[in-house]
């Protein structure tokens, strides 16, 4: 299964800059959108809509600070993380800049790896804040909503069946980890049910069928299992 990049746009209005932030993330897994001043940042954001922004706060046209005001007023960007990135390191600028909404504040020169950090554990704590208030589980391409027990695939809506739901948000709680048929029968069917000894692939052949897609291993002989 394709591993999902995170999205940061970088905005700076030096060049050289805005090249080594894209060559630092891309070379790390990222995928990256650049512009080069307030305005264009915007206009971005609404096309690549971003998991985190990296902004500069002396920008022509329209400052970073400005675009975080703006964003934080867009319902599809309120809860989005932005970091400034900027040559004023001083307190006033900082307290501003959390003032209006920003989740971090790094002062240059850049240090790549403690960037890179930082930037991570932004997403980390976003994705695992949004997972607890949402009850949501997301591998890959896979959403899992635990409280109305919906499940989307590649942003298309699945229907499924309460048995499937089970199977898949089972083998969902530990992406990678093989769980055996005996494991999977008793946690969803119980101990004292007796059943066929296909059941298990039958309800994993409705499940690749509603979404196109063999996202669920089948493991010999053993059981099954899905990839992060």
């Amino acid at each position: 299964m394709s591993v999902v990049k995170n999205k940061i746009l970088l905005a700076d209005d030096e060049q050289d800059i805005l090249d080594f932030l894209q060559f630092t993330f891309e070379s790390n897994g990222f995928e990256v959108a650049t512009a080069k001043d307030g305005i264009q940042a915007i206009k971005l954001a609404k096309q690549f809509t971003p998991d985190i922004f990296l902004l500069d706060i002396m920008m022509p046209n329209l400052e970073g600070t400005s675009v975080c005001e703006y964003l934080r007023k867009t319902e599809e960007f309120k809860n989005t993380p932005i970091v400034f990135l900027t040559a004023q390191n001083n307190e006033e600028t900082e307290v501003n800049a959390f003032n209006i909404g920003a989740d971090d504040f790094i002062a240059k020169p850049i240090k790549p790896k403690a960037l890179l950090l930082r930037i991570n554990k932004i997403l980390v704590t976003k994705k695992t804040a949004a997972q607890t208030e949402n009850k949501i589980t997301s591998v890959g391409h896979l959403i899992l909503n635990h409280e109305n027990l919906s499940v989307k695939f590649k942003q298309q809506q699945i229907e499924l069946a309460k048995k499937e739901f089970q199977l898949i948000e089972m083998l969902a709680s530990k992406p990678g980890k093989v769980f055996t048929r005996k494991e999977i029968f008793n946690k969803i069917w119980g101990t004292s049910l007796v059943m066929g000894d296909r059941t298990i692939d039958v309800h994993v052949r409705k499940i690749r069928m509603k979404t196109s897609n063999d996202f669920i291993t089948t493991i010999k002989g053993v059981g099954f299992k899905i990839e992060e």
